[in-house]
């Protein structure tokens, strides 16, 4: 790396005491101790990417600061992460620069959006990075890193302090980490980047903005389609957002565990299919939307007929709103995202090269 490293330098007592309480009263760390960023340290983390240590991959809201290279390697240092994670931490913080994801508002949401990491490719077993059993959880050092490095650079960098411009009534644990990836090898179609047009052997991260997560157990019925409508029975409830944010097209998550995944495709389905049947069925009429919840802030389009209590409104804007992903191990348990106000994006996983890439969302 030709460029010297710009970071101001300090001087801490030798203690692990001292530096964590110096880097707390920064306002640096999400309140967990994290890794001193010495200069070798951030050195090393850069070289697991490329590129020089000014290179900036944009500006991060609200806090509209540069976020280079070496400002995002100081994060990842702090989070935990070794140098072979930093690639899907770039990538990943490039797809939430982008105007779609509105990453400023999502983070500063009172409704406390958690920003979740899919990696999808061989990366993912190359780094152990869990899409099996416990995934959404702790236990893997490449998840709980990678997603935290994330959070940290939207902290530090964006200036999402929370009581300050993070304005999360309640905020959510998932903003400390979250990351999982894919069960490729238990999925019985085509993983997600293979879907948007990326190669097999490529890899990617998906980033999406979530409000919650809702589990969902059936382990009683035996077809796709019957596990489908319990799935659509859990989703269609009082208060959910995604009901009044048509006009914004606000996206869902959904998480199949290969069991359920495997009795959908043994009826004949594709993950087109799961999409067409949780739009249609995922509804639910206008008389129970009304006056509640959302309601004053609705943005519905024309084609809802507000003046008929029982026109059924669909839980997002059209079939491609849906992301469906395979995850998890044994047990049949599955999970949906409840969706905020913006786009999800994927971003390819690449090592060194230019700063703009490929972009799908």
């Amino acid at each position: 790396m030709a460029d010297q490293l710009q970071s101001s330098r300090v001087r801490i007592k030798d203690s692990l005491r001292a530096i964590q309480d110096y880097l707390w009263e920064q306002g640096w760390t999400d309140g967990l101790p994290v890794v001193a960023p010495t200069e070798p340290l951030v050195r090393e983390m850069l070289s697991g990417y490329g590129g020089e240590p000014s290179d900036s991959l944009g500006r991060i809201q609200p806090g509209n600061s540069n976020v280079t290279l070496e400002k995002l390697a100081v994060n990842a240092v702090m989070a935990g992460c070794l140098p072979e994670h930093f690639p899907v931490v770039v990538a990943a913080v490039k797809a939430a620069l982008r105007d779609e994801f509105n990453l400023a508002g999502n983070a500063v949401t009172t409704g406390g959006a958690a920003q979740v990491l899919i990696v999808n490719g061989p990366i993912a077993k190359e780094l152990n990075i869990n899409g099996d059993a416990a995934c959404f959880g702790p236990g893997y050092r490449a998840n709980a890193a990678i997603g935290r490095a994330l959070r940290l650079a939207i902290r530090n960098l964006g200036g999402l302090i929370p009581g300050d411009m993070d304005k999360a009534t309640l905020s959510t644990p998932f903003r400390y980490s979250f990351c999982f990836s894919e069960n490729e090898d238990l999925s019985p179609w085509e993983p997600r980047h293979v879907e948007l047009g990326y190669d097999s052997t490529a890899s990617a991260v998906t980033i999406a903005a979530i409000l919650g997560v809702y589990n969902v157990m059936e382990s009683t019925v035996g077809t796709g389609i019957e596990v489908l409508r319990t799935i659509t029975g859990n989703m269609r409830g009082v208060g959910i957002p995604g009901y009044y944010h048509l006009g914004t097209r606000s996206q869902i998550i959904l998480v199949l565990c290969p069991e359920h995944a495997t009795e959908m495709a043994n009826s004949g389905l594709s993950k087109a299919d799961v999409r067409e049947y949780i739009y249609a069925n995922a509804r639910m009429p206008v008389h129970q939307l009304k006056d509640i919840a959302h309601y004053g802030n609705r943005v519905w389009p024309n084609w809802i007929d507000q003046a008929n209590p029982e026109t059924l409104v669909p839980i997002c804007a059209s079939p491609d709103d849906i992301v469906v992903i395979v995850a998890g191990g044994g047990g049949r348990h599955s999970a949906w995202m409840s969706g905020w106000v913006t786009r999800v994006c994927t971003e390819e996983i690449v090592y060194g090269r230019p700063i703009s890439g490929v972009v799908r969302c």
